[in-house]
């Protein structure tokens, strides 16, 4: 018998990486450890969700590609969270922490490594893809963590500054990743996500616990309800990128979107026959978990649309460098670090639907006023304004997570939690998709209204014909050049104002989603329940 495993209980001689053999090996700072390490795990996934943003542009043109492709890119990352984040539980009742950790760091740093050298597209997807895999996994297993080795009393201010991390990491992102590629190009800011991971799996190997019951049988795997989920939402984010491509009745884009439909109705119909669902669909038949459901989709088609849109929209029309559009995001980021322990406390003490309501017409009036951008607008008001929403969606976020799980019985706590966290991924992965499709064909509708006034007829028009002429004869261009320099210029101004009248008409469909997600929140109201 060793000197680690004398006088320790039977399990814990069996079992030398259990929670209770690491603590008498560590000491009462093991919990400082173990959360820690789980923390990095988190916080390297939630980074590398953010990092990319302000990056789109430069490999828009490295590729060659439209932002309707470039889109992928935040759509496939929150698309594969949302449907490994499922597999949490049963990853962590199968294998372990220990295992699960390990496994989701390894995933990750593929991810990155093929980010940083992928030759085509695709392959940069892919990279995305597998990130986005392993925060699914990740994300919900650093609360995990905390309430296994935190007693009750200490949780909340463990959670506390867990969360400070979590928050922080988001609103870094974009400005890590802004000064990276204006630094030393895109392909760094996958660079720049290694070290974490590498320290996080070092970590992990030493103070993450193993298996519980390493001689207990696994639990069954729901491999058929994690393929049709996988189907479905692959070729709904496929088919809704498609259309824009090659025509939304093009027997490609139908196809797709046939695929999509008949993958999640088979997944719904097999998560209610099956023993062992990922996802039970019997606790949406209760209404304030239902309600709250759709406020987390709203929510998160609202935060993740916005934080892709408005990097996108100062660097492709204001013409921003890649460190100053995330140095504009700053702000709206450090806020919620104040925001979400105050949202913490209203959510414990007041009815989950006002906070949730106030939080999403706040929201709401960002989007209305980022509707009214121009080329024009300063740096600090459009971080004001991106400021205010942020401040509504922290007021937001404790709310709708604390009334959908107490609208549940205990016994479905946590399915509740999965579903929850599921549905605001999965909203964030539809926001980014839809609000990219609306900007796409809002600009072509304005681009075409806007040609459609350029004629011979207009008088701005020939005072602009001739304006410009002039210039490029005194450039020197031939008299049979100048109609078709005009034309190049002209096409050129006419594309920036149309884009530009596309983002705020996207902006404007998030404002009118938040208000209308105000619904079903204000359908919670009702007495507590225990």
């Amino acid at each position: 018998m060793s000197a680690t495993t004398a006088g320790l209980p039977l399990p814990e001689r069996e079992n030398p990486r259990s929670i209770e053999a690491l603590f008498a090996r560590w000491g009462p700072r093991y919990r400082l450890y173990v959360a820690f390490a789980a923390m990095i795990g988190t916080v390297s996934t939630i980074l590398s969700s953010t990092i990319v943003n302000v990056a789109i542009p430069d490999i828009m043109g490295a590729y060659g590609v439209g932002q309707d492709r470039a889109q992928l890119l935040s759509t496939g990352f929150l698309a594969a969270t949302t449907t490994t984040m499922l597999l949490n539980a049963w990853a962590i009742e199968a294998f372990g922490i220990r295992a699960t950790y390990q496994a989701a760091m390894g995933v990750f740093l593929v991810g990155c490594v093929l980010g940083a050298v992928a030759p085509s597209e695709e392959l940069l997807i892919l990279g995305r893809i597998l990130q986005g895999s392993s925060a699914g996994l990740l994300q919900p297993l650093g609360m995990q963590v905390v309430f296994r080795v935190f007693p009750p009393e200490k949780r909340g201010q463990a959670m506390g500054l867990f969360a400070v991390g979590v928050v922080m990491a988001p609103a870094l992102g974009p400005t890590i990743g802004g000064l990276m590629t204006d630094a030393f190009g895109w392909r760094s800011v996958f660079v720049t996500a290694l070290p974490l991971p590498i320290v996080g799996m070092i970590l992990g190997w030493i103070f993450l616990p193993s298996r519980d019951n390493p001689g207990t049988p696994r639990p069954r795997f729901d491999a058929a309800g994690f393929l049709l989920l996988m189907t479905g939402t692959a070729a709904l984010l496929t088919g809704l990128s498609s259309g824009q491509e090659h025509g939304w009745s093009s027997d490609e884009v139908v196809t797709e979107l046939s695929i999509a439909f008949a993958a999640f109705v088979a997944f719904i119909l097999w998560e209610l026959r099956c023993k062992a669902p990922m996802l039970n669909p019997r606790i949406f038949a209760n209404r304030g978990f239902a309600c709250a459901s759709a406020v987390a989709a709203v929510y998160g088609g609202a935060l993740f649309g916005t934080t892709y849109l408005a990097p996108l929209f100062v660097q492709l029309v204001q013409g921003y460098t890649a460190t100053r559009a995330g140095m504009m995001l700053m702000p709206a980021g450090l806020i919620m670090v104040i925001c979400f322990p105050l949202a913490g406390r209203v959510a414990d003490r007041v009815a989950p639907a006002w906070p949730m309501a106030i939080g999403l017409v706040g929201f709401a009036y960002s989007c209305w006023l980022l509707a009214g951008v121009d080329t024009n607008l300063s740096f600090w008001t459009l971080a004001m304004w991106i400021l205010i929403g942020r401040v509504g969606l922290s007021l937001t976020m404790p709310s709708m997570n604390t009334g959908a799980l107490r609208a549940l019985p205990p016994r479905f706590l946590g399915q509740g939690a999965g579903a929850i966290n599921f549905a605001r991924q999965f909203g964030g992965a539809l926001g980014v998709n839809g609000l990219s499709i609306v900007l796409e064909r809002r600009s072509q509708h304005h681009a075409a209204a806007l040609m459609d006034t350029q004629h011979e007829g207009n008088p701005m028009y020939l005072e602009l014909r001739r304006m410009v002429e002039g210039m490029l004869r005194q450039d020197g261009v031939p008299d049979t050049l100048l109609l078709a320099g005009f034309g190049d210029y002209l096409d050129r101004i006419v594309l920036a104002q149309a884009r530009m009248l596309g983002f705020r008409d996207a902006f404007l469909v998030a404002a009118v989603a938040c208000l209308l997600a105000v619904i079903p929140a204000l359908m919670m109201r009702g007495p507590k329940k225990p």
